[in-house]
């Protein structure tokens, strides 16, 4: 599965090449560290990548886990991120979670407003979600500011809701709802 902005190609696990997401690991690991839970250094390697990508495509066949990996159009041979729809419930619910993380290098370029965007919009139409979650910590502004600028509405704190670097911590919670469903 592909989607495609005017800038990115947003590509299913099975079209990713593990190596290219290793990379993407590495270039990033310090940047990103702040705000992901702790990793092992096994994490950082092909094995790791290869097997990971393939419970990826698996999740992705039973319908619970849509993660699109981020390329420039251009250079399609770069990963600079991921968006991910995750814990789908469907049913009466129809929600899900967004995750998503960005190169340090191709920050503040707009770049994944225009991936979020693309991958909610897939979300709704294709997928039939009424609901999208995003949760955010308090200091990431970035992110805050990215949720807004998607039409995510602010519904409060989760405390303690996610352990970080060993650290429960507060998020934020924020919702767009699938208005076609309204």
């Amino acid at each position: 599965m592909k989607l495609e902005t005017d800038r990115l190609c947003l590509c299913s696990p099975d079209q990713v090449k593990a190596e290219l997401v290793v990379e993407y690991l590495i270039r990033n690991r310090e940047f990103l560290r702040e705000f992901e839970p702790e990793r092992e250094d096994a994490y950082y390697t092909i094995p790791f990548q290869q097997r990971f990508l393939r419970k990826q495509t698996d999740d992705w066949q039973k319908k619970t886990e849509y993660r699109f990996y981020i390329t420039p159009r251009e250079d399609r041979h770069k990963v600079i991120g991921y968006v991910a729809l995750s814990n789908v419930v469907m049913g009466p619910f129809c929600s899900c979670f967004l995750g998503y993380q960005i190169d340090h290098g191709y920050m503040r370029q707009g770049l994944m407003t225009e991936a979020v965007t693309e991958v909610v919009r897939y979300g709704f139409a294709k997928l039939g979600l009424h609901r999208v979650e995003g949760n955010v910590m308090p200091k990431n502004k970035a992110s805050i500011g990215l949720l807004k600028k998607c039409g995510f509405t602010e519904e409060g704190i989760s405390r303690n809701y996610l352990r970080i670097r060993g650290v429960w911590e507060d998020h934020i919670h924020f919702v767009k709802l699938n208005q076609d469903m309204e």
